[in-house]
């Protein structure tokens, strides 16, 4: 069972934001350049990483979303009460 994630995202305003985020990423876009460039989260600044969170630490929504995520995985866009969120689920243990 996965007890912890390490996952980085970008936060932005609006769904049609969030699924051209999420079509750059797919093109090979760099995600830490699209999370400094784009993101709403003060986490912009690591490239959107927020480190490694168990459960009951993040909004439920993007908890759910993160932690159905596979390593290496783009998850989203995920609306939460801050807005929309293209996840990266960098890891998991």
């Amino acid at each position: 069972m996965v007890k912890e994630v390490h996952a980085a995202h970008i936060l932005v305003k609006g769904e049609p934001k969030a699924k051209e985020v999420m079509e750059k990423l797919k093109k090979g876009d760099s995600f830490d350049k699209i999370a400094m460039e784009c993101s709403e989260c003060p986490s912009k600044k690591r490239g959107g990483d927020l480190g490694w969170f168990t459960r009951g630490k993040m909004v439920r929504e993007f908890e759910n979303a993160a932690f159905a995520g596979e390593k290496g995985e783009l998850v989203g866009p995920v609306k939460t009460q801050f807005g929309w969120h293209v996840i990266k689920v960098l890891d998991k243990k």
